[in-house]
């Protein structure tokens, strides 16, 4: 993806998550930071208007447009070791962690994508609760590429909780 370019992801059938990743195009060490992106806008959302950026502070992404309005900053990128844990599932269960790190070629250890469409609150007492996605058919978002990129995006793959309404749909991505 080039500097000025437009992403936009579609939820096709609605409540479906989109782990949303990137990494900066001549340099893979310069990558999506959701905790620079909650540390410069001083938010645990994004919304239109905000910026998304990389772990060395400079803008990625503009949000230009939001038909959703609840996206996920928090959360890892699910993985075998995650499935294990919650669902006893892990082994073959397929993941946005290997989907994304496939994709890009990488080895990353850790993948803190946006959760595109994921539904989370905090209480007064820190517990974070995921909830089904309020997104529906043909919801989107829309980014504006800050710099060059290659990206990763992955249609969630927990079927076993609410993350994504207890089914797996597909995602759609244009890039203008």
């Amino acid at each position: 993806m080039r500097q000025g370019q437009k992403i936009t992801v579609i939820d096709l059938e609605g409540g479906q998550v989109a782990d949303f990743f990137a990494e900066n195009t001549i340099n893979k060490d310069e990558f999506l930071s959701t905790g620079v992106t909650i540390d410069c806008n001083e938010s645990i959302r994004i919304t239109v208007g905000d910026t998304i950026y990389s772990n060395t502070y400079n803008p990625m992404f503009t949000v230009i447009y939001d038909e959703v309005g609840q996206h996920d900053l928090l959360f890892p990128c699910c993985r075998p070791e995650m499935y294990d844990f919650f669902y006893k599932n892990g082994e073959g269960h397929p993941n946005c962690f290997d989907n994304i790190n496939n994709n890009l070629g990488e080895k990353r250890l850790i993948i803190q994508p946006i959760n595109l469409c994921m539904y989370t609150t905090i209480d007064e007492k820190g517990k974070i609760t995921i909830h089904e996605p309020l997104s529906k058919a043909n919801n989107k978002i829309t980014l504006q590429a800050e710099m060059d990129m290659k990206l990763a995006i992955a249609a969630c793959s927990v079927s076993e909780a609410d993350t994504n309404g207890k089914k797996i749909t597909a995602i759609k991505v244009i890039i203008e």
